[in-house]
């Protein structure tokens, strides 16, 4: 057996940035630091940030009055950043910049009058979020048969933006449904998926050219892992979604030959380092990394409050 490790896989520049910022904020302002919804998708990431003196919780009024709090990743709404003003709590915004990036247009587009359409999952924290920066004017579009039926004001007068964690190609078919019926559809000024995104699906549809089997390791509620599986399945390859290397099972892969392993952007390296040891181990299988991914460099420095508290903090006083 062969194993083909995609490049690139796990981290993106938002997780990293994201966990160090709970990391950053419990060393300058000691634990507890307190952290709406999971910061990233992943159990072990979360794991071991909670052993450090991160507490989980799922709305801010679990938060005691005055804590520090860190909004994950994905974003939060107006209401609650509103709600955690009203509880004084010390605030530390981790949503990753291209997330902000998509509030932002929605902010400037609406204030343009559109109404805005906006492509995504229900019930994702992230979308949570992008719905909550308006109180009307913006409505979610989840497939095509949305697409078929969503009803606007003005015709004349719609913007699109989208979750950044989609796959290209169902965005683009629900996009070529809206185009037809809203001809003057505005588009953002940039796209809206992630580069992380989009390069972890571009790796995995080159894989599935080469490969019998994708595993994706990812969170059952991770969409960008999600998205991995279903581009992988709609080229014709079989792909599975697994959290750790204890969820892999022998039959899949019988007469296997070459097997390709990716992971999704909330993923830390240990878990694709464990996947690899259970395919060494069970098929004394040869890994080798893809040699023709694209190479990621991208960086987001830390919320600035949190730049200059742990600086000021390991400055000695005179």
């Amino acid at each position: 057996m062969r194993v083909i490790l995609a490049q690139p896989r796990g981290f993106c520049a938002g997780v990293e940035r994201a966990i160090d910022v709970v990391g950053e904020a419990i060393r300058v302002f000691d634990a507890p630091v307190y952290v709406r919804h999971e910061i990233v998708h992943n159990q072990r990431v979360v794991d071991d940030l909670r052993s450090k003196g991160a507490v989980f919780v799922e709305e801010v009024d679990e938060i005691p009055a005055g804590a520090v709090a860190v909004f994950s990743a994905h974003g939060v709404s107006k209401a609650v950043k509103s709600e955690a003003n009203s509880r004084s709590l010390h605030a530390i915004d981790a949503t990753c910049p291209l997330v902000t990036k998509v509030h932002r247009q929605v902010l400037r587009l609406r204030r343009l009058g559109n109404e805005i359409l906006l492509i995504g999952h229900e019930g994702h924290p992230e979308v949570e979020g992008t719905l909550g920066q308006l109180s009307s004017g913006i409505r979610l579009v989840q497939n095509i048969d949305e697409a078929e039926r969503v009803a606007v004001g003005d015709p004349e007068k719609v913007a699109y933006v989208t979750q950044t964690t989609l796959s290209l190609d169902d965005t683009e078919e629900i996009l070529r449904v809206l185009r037809r019926r809203f001809p003057s559809l505005q588009d953002p000024p940039t796209d809206d998926i992630c580069y992380a995104t989009q390069n972890r699906q571009v790796t995995v549809k080159r894989l599935a050219t080469i490969v019998d089997i994708v595993i994706v390791i990812g969170a059952a509620n991770s969409s960008n892992s999600s998205r991995l599986v279903e581009v992988a399945q709609s080229l014709g390859v079989p792909a599975r979604r697994i959290a750790s290397f204890d969820e892999l099972k022998p039959e899949w892969f019988r007469d296997t030959q070459i097997v390709g392993v990716t992971a999704g952007a909330s993923v830390p390296e240990v878990l694709v380092e464990e996947v690899v040891e259970y395919f060494r181990s069970e098929f004394g299988a040869e890994v080798e990394d893809d040699t023709d991914g694209t190479r990621e460099d991208v960086y987001f420095p830390l919320p600035l409050e949190l730049r200059t508290a742990g600086s000021a903090r390991a400055t000695p006083k005179l």
